[in-house]
């Protein structure tokens, strides 16, 4: 029998991480989703970590500083549009980009517009497309939620959407 040993703990995020392109927040009531995003992200050299609904978002945001967040629209407990309104209605994170992974109904991309949500991209998705918004996004990302600046390089949100809109 081999001796196991007791490894320190460390922080669970850094502010920064060398080598990666950036942070993404994927947030999905769906655990096969989740982690389908979340694989395509980290093959592309993405940092990601996940959520199961909006209100897991919240709380998560302004601990692990993403430069991209991804939202589902329906959620148990608070949904992707009620989630993108409040992030930004917050001061901290109203500049940060949100793109919207969902079924994308006229109505969800009309509710996601009103809201402030700079993308849409329709399940099911190629997940080609999917590290092409977020790369996009992480491009035009602005000044981050964290105290001590963004964990990544990327910097300069313009205005306006981007990605696809379906409907």
């Amino acid at each position: 029998m081999g001796k196991s040993r007791t490894r320190r703990l460390r922080p669970a995020y850094s502010r920064r991480v060398s080598g990666v392109y950036g942070r993404v927040l994927v947030v999905d009531d769906n655990k096969v989703i989740r982690q389908l995003i979340k694989v395509n992200l980290e093959l592309e050299g993405f940092e990601v970590v996940t959520a199961a609904d909006g209100v897991e978002c919240l709380d998560l945001v302004h601990r692990i500083c993403p430069d991209v967040i991804t939202l589902d629209v329906v959620m148990p407990r608070l949904d992707g549009i009620q989630t993108a309104t409040r992030l930004r209605a917050d001061p901290r994170t109203s500049r940060l980009p949100v793109a919207v992974v969902s079924a994308c109904t006229p109505f969800e991309v009309d509710a996601g517009v009103a809201a402030g949500v700079d993308a849409f991209l329709e399940k099911p998705f190629e997940p080609s497309e999917l590290v092409r918004v977020v790369h996009r996004l992480m491009r035009k990302q602005g000044p981050s939620a964290c105290p001590e600046g963004p964990p990544s390089p990327a910097r300069g949100r313009g205005v306006g959407r981007a990605g696809s809109t379906a409907g």
